[in-house]
C-alpha cells in the first residue's frame, strides 16, 4: 500500500503543475484537471488512511505526519486558488515547500514504508 500511496501524490503533484501551467493560459481545461487533481487527493487520504490503519497503535508522529500531508493539500489548494484570482502566491509556495519537506522527511524517517534517513 506504501507504493500506491507514493504513486498517487507522485501523480497529484504532476496534476498540480498542469493545473498551474493551464491556468496561467486561461485554458478552460484547468477546471477539469484540477477536478481530476482533487480525486487524486482522495486517493492519497485513503491510502494514507489505509496505511495508519495497518498500524496496531498509532505512535504519536504519524498523527503529525497526517496533519502535516493534509496541510500539502491545503497548501496546494492555496497556490492554485490565488493563481486562478491572480494574487500573489508567494507565501502559498512557501507553505507548501516547507510542508512538502516536513511530510516527506516524516514519511522517510518513520518505520512504516522506506527506510532513507534511519
Amino acid at each position: 500500500m506504501t507504493h500506491a500511496h507514493i504513486t498517487a501524490w507522485v501523480i497529484a503533484f504532476i496534476l498540480f503543475f498542469v493545473v498551474l501551467s493551464l491556468q496561467k493560459k486561461h485554458s478552460p481545461k484547468a477546471k477539469m484537471v484540477a477536478m481530476v487533481l482533487r480525486l487524486f487527493y482522495l486517493f492519497i487520504i485513503a491510502t494514507g488512511g489505509f496505511l495508519l490503519h495497518t498500524l496496531a497503535t498509532i505512535p504519536p508522529l504519524y498523527i503529525v505526519k497526517t496533519v502535516v500531508g493534509i496541510w500539502v493539500i491545503g497548501a496546494m489548494e492555496m497556490v492554485m486558488a490565488r493563481t486562478k484570482k491572480g494574487k500573489s502566491t508567494q507565501i502559498a509556495w512557501v507553505q507548501l515547500l516547507v510542508a512538502f519537506l516536513l511530510a516527506l522527511y516524516l514519511g522517510l524517517k518513520l518505520p512504516l514504508g522506506f527506510h532513507v534517513f534511519s
